[in-house]
């Protein structure tokens, strides 16, 4: 015979409705967490995807693009994007990757003169983006015809950007080109596509 102190009492219809609704809710909250965690990892591999096949964040380095860039901003770049005249570029480059614009493409004829006035196909270039002409470090004689299959690009700091003005660096192949620079993420107040 049991003694009334170790009778354990049968639960109450509300009680068990209770525990089935307990039981119930954890199921679904570990279900919500499944289910949270299955697309957080679906998320970063397209992220993951995007980020390898069509698009790129890179932190501009030196002062090479100033004013349009300046040290510490983060850009991103498209790939696969026609590359016109005037654009922002991002390329390889001796284990680095540089930013510098497109001022010629594929047959085009560049002048630069003492001055740092540059003429494409002996029409001077229009350049409000500068905040001075130079004609900077140059090693390469002029008029000078760009290659096939390449671009020639300077920085718009033209005094102490390094690019297709020396023969070491030299226009940029297609194959080298990482792609165009489409928007300006950081610093928040300057962001927007770069000009």
């Amino acid at each position: 015979m049991n003694k009334p102190g170790n009778i354990s009492p049968r639960p109450t219809p509300e009680q068990i409705t209770q525990e089935i609704d307990r039981i119930e809710s954890g199921r679904e909250l570990r279900k919500s967490i499944f289910d949270t965690i299955r697309n957080l990892i679906f998320i970063a591999a397209i992220a993951v995807l995007l980020s390898n096949l069509l698009i790129s964040v890179l932190t501009v380095n030196r002062s090479s693009m100033s004013p349009t860039m300046s040290d510490g901003e983060i850009v991103i770049v498209v790939r696969g994007m026609d590359v016109k005249h005037g654009d922002i570029i991002a390329f390889h480059y001796n284990n680095k990757i540089l930013l510098k614009r497109v001022i010629a493409k594929a047959g085009d004829w560049v002048h630069i003169d003492e001055n740092g006035i540059v003429s494409i196909n002996s029409v001077v270039l229009d350049e409000p983006y500068l905040a001075e002409k130079s004609l900077g470090e140059c090693d390469i004689q002029f008029p000078y015809q760009v290659p096939d299959g390449t671009v020639f690009v300077m920085g718009d700091h033209r005094s102490t950007s390094v690019d297709s003005r020396l023969k070491s660096i030299g226009p940029v192949s297609h194959d080298n080109i990482v792609g165009k620079v489409l928007l300006r993420i950081w610093p928040l107040p300057k962001f927007g596509i770069p000009k």
